[in-house]
């Protein structure tokens, strides 16, 4: 029930945020689209804590000016590879073991992952990740550790960052 309330609040906070009207007409209507939404989601029988966006709102908060920054190194090196003028890259592909629980954990170390420039997770098997890389140093199971970790952790609550 806690999980229903919640994504209910959780909604109406977003749609409030994105409209911006407050006529009654539209707070009606967009009352009626959040209900609706609510027993569609209930009747599905996807309202857990995977699906509750407010659960890990605190834990991504904390995950995403780190991933941000890490982004930011990884461009500055691949830009470096870019502009020598002989290319020193040493492609590599290597599994990677990850610590995430869920499927949401999991896919969302493979985005973090994909998203730093001269990575990219081609695919999922389990708790393996199957990961391209630029560089065979930098592309190491033990590279993605501390982003394993702090993956688990904003999404899954576990694990220390």
């Amino acid at each position: 029930m806690a999980y229903f309330l919640g994504l209910v609040l959780a909604l109406a906070g977003f749609w409030l945020a994105m409209s911006g009207h407050t006529e009654p007409l539209i707070l009606t209507l967009g009352g009626v689209s959040i209900v609706l939404t609510a027993i569609l989601a209930y009747r599905l029988d996807i309202i857990d804590r995977e699906g509750a966006p407010y659960v890990r709102s605190f834990g991504l908060l904390a995950y995403y000016p780190w991933l941000f920054w890490e982004i930011i190194k990884a461009n500055w090196v691949v830009i470096k590879a870019c502009l020598k003028a002989d290319l020193d890259i040493a492609p590599a592909l290597v599994k990677v073991k990850t610590v995430c629980g869920s499927d949401l954990a999991k896919v969302t170390f493979a985005n973090s992952i994909t998203l730093t420039p001269g990575t990219i997770t081609v695919e999922i098997e389990g708790d393996k990740l199957l990961v391209h890389g630029l560089y065979e140093q930098g592309s190491q199971p033990e590279a993605f550790a501390d982003m394993d970790r702090r993956c688990a952790r904003a999404v899954d609550g576990k694990g220390a960052a």
